[in-house]
């Protein structure tokens, strides 16, 4: 049976729960890189991830590094990563690789209200050619340091509150039906 305040807690969360922006994690190796963006997306009111493991098998993410938000989120894997953009796509995303390669606009000069998908690469080897050819744009956080590029987790990190805070002015929210099947889901967790 779930308490009265389990449930305001589940209604409180997916009242908050965006529509029109996710994560793409293509190869990512390290699973506490892995936990912590989860947590981010979780944070900022993610409720899809997607994960692409097309060159690197898909590590295990422990429930203690992802502080309990894995089972919240709907984590949807693909073999490849044109199969994840053909999902994306259909759904009305706009596809924006993080990289350093090429000519990447500024991460401040991104509109982040309309449906996004953002794409975070491998720690060591960067996006993929495809990843990065086949998105609708590439981007990059401005550094003025000598470290050329931040650990993925905090570039999510950094990303998604910008996201966050640009939603914020107009708030995309789940459709009370997605909500409701959201809930749902989520009562047989709690």
């Amino acid at each position: 049976m779930i308490t009265m305040a389990r449930r305001k807690r589940l209604l409180q969360v997916a009242a908050h729960r965006q529509r029109g922006l996710t994560v793409v994690l293509e190869n990512i190796w390290d699973p506490h890189n892995i936990a912590a963006i989860l947590r981010t997306c979780d944070a900022v009111g993610i409720q899809d991830v997607h994960l692409v493991y097309d060159r690197d098998t898909f590590p295990g993410i422990g429930a203690k590094a992802a502080a309990g938000v894995k089972k919240w989120l709907h984590i949807e894997r693909h073999a490849t990563i044109v199969a994840c953009y053909r999902v994306l796509r259909r759904a009305g995303y706009r596809i924006l690789a993080s990289t350093l390669a090429g000519k990447p606009i500024s991460l401040y000069r991104l509109k982040l209200r309309p449906p996004t998908a953002l794409v975070f690469c491998n720690e060591h080897h960067g996006a993929s050619d495809a990843a990065a050819r086949l998105a609708d744009g590439t981007f990059r956080i401005p550094q003025v340091g000598f470290a050329q590029s931040l650990n993925v987790s905090v570039a999510a990190a950094v990303t998604l509150y910008e996201a966050f805070r640009q939603r914020q002015r107009a708030p995309t929210r789940l459709s009370k039906p997605r909500r409701e099947r959201l809930l749902r889901a989520w009562h047989k967790l709690a």
